[in-house]
């Protein structure tokens, strides 16, 4: 389950990183908030991607997508890449709970 974790993470990663040049010519007056919220939850996609054969390390990924919900007050674009990664990672721990056993 750590694999399907980790690669829903890295794939979030990936597509932030893609994100920035759009971000760059749609942001308006706020992209450079937006730019650097997006590279700093890449960069925290890509560490927790390592770290989740630690129970916590869940935790923060949903904390993550939160946050990437939350990035929509500084562009639209982050916003639907947080419903949209919420869902994946919704699906990640749903199969998770079902894989475990886990009530």
């Amino acid at each position: 389950m750590r694999g399907v974790g980790a690669g829903a993470l890295a794939l979030e990663a990936l597509v932030l990183l893609l994100a920035i040049v759009p971000l760059a010519r749609l942001g308006g007056s706020k992209a450079g908030a937006a730019i650097g919220t997006a590279v700093g939850i890449a960069a925290l996609c890509a560490l927790l991607a390592g770290l989740l054969r630690y129970r916590w390390a869940w935790y923060a990924g949903t904390a993550l997508q939160v946050a990437l919900f939350a990035g929509g007050l500084l562009n639209l674009t982050l916003a639907v890449l947080g419903v949209l990664f919420g869902a994946v990672w919704g699906y990640v721990l749903h199969v998770r709970r079902t894989v475990l056993g886990r009530s």
